[in-house]
């Protein structure tokens, strides 16, 4: 049985966020990744396009994410389905630090408005 202790998740940071990873490939699982995001306050992450779906539950704080254009404020407890080829965009316009958990399946892909596709470590 895979077990991963807090203390063993992977830490990635990028656009000021810290992703840290605890299922993927790597450490057992199979089909599906989950991570915690740490989004410090007033923090604007660019929009992206995900190709596959997520979903992302707010653990403490305030968010406000767009979603297809659509801007929505989530709060602690709340959880976001962003389908395969939604647009989004995380922002933490408060000044408290948000943290939410996100799982996915494995091979997510993103790609942001210039084109650039990235391919999340923590997602592979």
């Amino acid at each position: 049985m895979p077990v991963v202790r807090s203390s063993e998740g992977t830490t990635h940071e990028i656009h000021g966020t810290r992703f840290v990873s605890y299922a993927h490939p790597r450490a057992g699982s199979k089909e599906l990744c989950a991570w915690r995001v740490e989004i410090p306050a007033g923090t604007q992450a660019p929009a992206h396009t995900v190709d596959r779906e997520e979903i992302f539950h707010l653990l403490t704080g305030e968010l406000l994410i767009t979603l297809d254009g659509r801007p929505e404020r989530v709060t602690a407890g709340d959880t976001v389905i962003i389908n395969p080829g939604a647009a989004l965009a995380v922002e933490n316009p408060t000044d408290r630090a948000a943290t939410s958990w996100v799982t996915t399946s494995v091979g997510l892909t993103a790609e942001l408005a210039d084109g650039t596709r990235l391919t999340p470590p923590w997602a592979n």
